[in-house]
């Protein structure tokens, strides 16, 4: 998988990185139409798994899952940390409060699934967790989910290269440019771990779903600065990486295949406190 300099190769403990974590909605708009969705057969195993319609999404940025779980029948509340990523989800018709997970307040409201797509890493582990099953009501599901995504060789090591020209300093530029589906299986098994040690879940399930994607150049730029390393860079350093990534596509004839794999770890709210 590529080391993109984005979400899931930030450090140790990225939900600390608040700057980086709260970076993504200076591109909201590009963000929402380049970021892909998920796999309906993912939603659809969330939704017969859970037993009933409310559906609380953890970090729901621009909306992307929340369309999709309202377009299968749910009634969904996110909860956003960045202000104009809500703001922009309120636009499309979503009901969203601004906080981390860690501090929102649920007032009393619980839900029938919970549900983080691409935005664990941004919550401290075990407090998401606990988070989690206060928030569900018995037999509720969690399901935290994301995207692991490799272009091909031919596109990933130009831009890891590029990144270091471009960003020296910066601790993304020091990972290799393609990273094994394994690593982040790893990761999904640490966050079972989490789950598994507050006690009031079943046991953690490991779902994959795989996919493919075709780009083009432009689609391809379109996507990257909407990448966690890439937010913060400056119109400089971007225009350096894109130029060298973009030609790197030419290269392959002006488009490519991007294998996805989306990643998901579930379980369900056991009875009692």
């Amino acid at each position: 998988m590529p080391t993109l300099p984005r979400e899931q190769s930030e450090p140790a403990r990225p939900h600390e990185a608040r700057q980086v974590a709260e970076s993504f909605g200076a591109q909201a708009e590009r963000y929402d139409r380049a970021r892909p969705a998920y796999p309906d057969d993912l939603v659809t195993r969330v939704v017969d798994g859970s037993p009933g319609p409310e559906v609380l999404d953890v970090g729901c940025g621009t909306g992307i899952a929340a369309r999709q779980f309202q377009a299968a029948g749910r009634t969904v509340l996110g909860v956003e940390p960045d202000a104009r990523m809500a703001d922009f989800a309120r636009a499309r018709g979503l009901r969203v409060e601004v906080a981390t997970f860690e501090s929102w307040e649920p007032a009393g409201r619980v839900f029938d699934a919970v549900v983080a797509g691409q935005v664990w890493h941004w919550v401290d582990p075990a407090a998401g967790a606990a988070k989690a099953a206060e928030v569900l009501r018995p037999r509720g599901r969690l399901a935290i989910f994301g995207h692991v995504f490799e272009p091909p060789a031919e596109v990933a090591e130009p831009f890891a290269a590029a990144y270091r020209r471009a960003a020296p300093d910066s601790p993304f530029g020091q990972q290799p440019a393609r990273r094994a589906l394994e690593t982040y299986q790893a990761g999904y098994a640490r966050i079972a771990d989490t789950i598994r040690g507050t006690g009031r879940f079943t046991q953690p399930e490991q779902w994959r779903f795989d996919w493919e994607r075709t780009y083009t150049r432009a689609q391809w730029l379109e996507l990257l600065p909407t990448t966690g390393g890439l937010t913060r860079l400056s119109a400089d350093q971007l225009t350096e990486i894109l130029g060298t990534v973009g030609d790197a596509v030419d290269a392959l004839g002006g488009q490519f295949t991007m294998r996805y794999t989306t990643l998901a770890t579930s379980a369900v709210r056991t009875g009692g406190p």
